[in-house]
């Protein structure tokens, strides 16, 4: 048997003048039925985003950009969600050579991604390495990059996908219809 239940929750009522300020006139209390109706949305937003992962997940003009060689660098240091693209190129007669990608908290560090060539001294050893892969940094968190050798090259491409509480960051200049 159905039943309609009056709502008086202020907390309610005031999120359904928010979020429908068309309603904030009518002043009626909110009801609730025991019966299931079943609604099907088939906007686009209803999947979880207007824009597919693949489009929002572009290089752009915010892209950021690292390079180093027998040093270290900041990647980022902002909290956040992040696409991280990170090619290696390792050469010459170097006997031991060492390419990482670091997590930073302040007071520790993790390696998150790490490469290591072991070629005996006078021998070549040429390495090409890629990953692309997603990264979270919270608030005071730094990811850096380093290299220990002239001839270990580390090139870290990355870009901004979703802010530290998930909210998605399309590429810049860009806004769904």
């Amino acid at each position: 048997m159905a039943q309609i239940i009056s709502i008086t929750s202020e907390g309610l009522q005031n999120t359904i003048r928010r979020l429908l300020p068309s309603q904030q006139g009518f002043g009626e209390d909110l009801q609730a039925s025991n019966v299931i109706l079943p609604v099907i949305d088939l906007t686009p937003t209803a999947e979880g985003s207007s824009v597919p992962d693949y489009l929002q997940q572009a290089w752009d003009f915010a892209t950021s950009h690292v390079q180093v060689d027998n040093s270290s660098a900041t990647v980022v240091n902002t909290a956040g969600f992040y696409k991280i693209d990170l090619v290696c190129v390792t050469a010459g007669t170097v006997a031991s050579k060492t390419a990482s990608l670091q997590l930073s908290d302040g007071f520790s560090s993790k390696i998150i991604w790490q490469l290591k060539t072991g070629a005996t001294a006078g021998s070549q050893s040429n390495t090409v390495a890629e990953q692309e892969f997603i990264v979270f940094l919270r608030a005071g968190d730094t990811l850096s990059i380093s290299s220990n050798a002239q001839d270990v090259i580390v090139d870290v491409s990355s870009r901004q996908l979703a802010t530290v509480d998930g909210e998605l960051v399309n590429p810049l200049g860009f806004s769904p219809q």
